[in-house]
């Protein structure tokens, strides 16, 4: 924390940091708990599925809209609103009587997750413009929180899968949590957070520097690819007969281990060497461990592969945000729009791999993600290339 000069902002940074933990809990929970609930529920696949596109669709929602409604009212208020849809969500999980509640529910997920990334990257960003390692720390703890919940809930239910119910009190209670850790963070409220805001926005003049568009499309890409392994990687390893359910699964949490691995590592690294060079090597690496993994026939083999793509993919989010620091503080409203048009990717392509797997099976439906990992490589390229030729123009944006 050398860079913060205050207080408050070292106070704002650890408050972040948190919450953002609790967010990678509270978030990536559902699909731990989809099994239980769809049995407890008696929920078709296909309703199940839906749930779930709700929850991304109120992820990119609440991306956006959270942005707006901060000018107006003040990140603080806005972020406190948001995030209580937590809490709501497993109350109406655990309660809910029909199908309506549930879908409710996992919209409610949505909104809380969108507006909380929203909030905590804008804050790392205004804290520390353009510092990679600020950020890749901030992806860590959510990878920390990802992967605690699935642990927690196998020890949890055990043999007796009715005990899922109480995995959902303790959400409701790390929900609360979460929301009075937001209520203490030292930020401004009223008129004064609104002119801060409104100092910081220069409108939509993000629309003319090629920096928006060549960092929003490779988070839209890189997030094709993220959900596309995250969401289907298991599904491949058991049809395919190249896994067991349960080895599958723990490749599952291998890949999340490696990617706080990375993302650790990145935030160490970025201290040392360009993040340019961090971030194209990283793009590299998700080929090469991508491709690998494809080819892969034996257990050991996809080990070393998800152990490299996870460790080549964790920084890559971060890192890429970290390049448009500076035009985020310069224009508020830049990073709604970033989060909100890169979402796409993780909402669109889980549904093209299915299309694909439906007509043609599961190995042409995965081998689709290496076209978007090539074309992510491709405007990582572009991206490093154009910060170079154009070093004056960037360095507007820099801090």
């Amino acid at each position: 924390m050398a860079y913060l000069k205050t207080v408050n902002e070292k106070k704002q940074l650890c408050f972040t940091y948190l919450t953002f933990m609790l967010n990678g809990l509270l978030a990536l929970s559902i699909g731990s708990l989809l099994p239980f609930v769809r049995d407890a529920r008696d929920l078709s696949y296909a309703f199940a599925g839906t749930i779930v596109s709700l929850h991304s669709v109120g992820n990119l929602l609440s991306g956006f809209i959270a942005g707006a409604l901060s000018v107006k009212i003040g990140r603080k208020k806005s972020i406190l609103l948001f995030n209580a849809c937590y809490s709501i969500s497993y109350v109406l999980i655990i309660f809910g009587t029909g199908n309506l509640h549930l879908a409710l529910a996992f919209f409610m997920t949505g909104l809380a997750r969108g507006a909380t990334s929203n909030f905590a990257n804008y804050t790392v960003n205004d804290l520390a413009p353009g510092r990679a390692g600020y950020l890749n720390a901030l992806h860590a703890m959510f990878s920390i929180g990802a992967f605690i919940f699935p642990i927690f809930l196998t020890l949890l239910t055990g043999v007796n899968g009715s005990r899922w119910i109480y995995a959902c009190y303790f959400m409701i209670g790390m929900g609360i949590l979460s929301w009075f850790l937001y209520f203490m963070i030292p930020l401004e409220t009223g008129k004064e957070s609104r002119k801060a805001e409104e100092k910081g926005s220069a409108g939509i003049g993000f629309f003319r520097e090629p920096l928006f568009y060549l960092c929003t499309l490779t988070l839209f890409f890189y997030l094709c690819a993220e959900q596309g392994v995250i969401g289907w990687l298991i599904t491949y390893f058991v049809d395919t007969g190249l896994m067991s359910g349960a080895l599958s699964q723990l490749m599952a949490s291998v890949l999340w281990v490696m990617m706080l691995t990375g993302r650790l590592m990145t935030a160490w690294m970025s201290q040392k060497l360009p993040k340019e060079k961090l971030l194209l090597a990283m793009g590299a690496g998700i080929v090469f461990f991508f491709i690998w993994l494809l080819f892969s026939k034996s257990a050991g083999m996809i080990v070393l592969g998800i152990i490299g793509f996870g460790y080549s993919m964790a920084g890559i989010y971060p890192t890429t945000v970290s390049f448009c620091g500076g035009l985020i503080k310069t224009y508020t409203m830049a990073w709604s729009f970033i989060l909100t048009l890169a979402s796409f990717g993780s909402i669109l392509m889980p549904t093209i791999i299915g299309r694909i797997a439906e007509s043609a099976g599961i190995i042409y439906g995965m081998s689709s993600v290496a076209v978007v990992i090539v074309i992510d490589f491709l405007l990582i390229t572009a991206l490093n290339i154009y910060i170079k030729k154009r070093k004056s123009r960037y360095d507007r944006f820099r801090e």
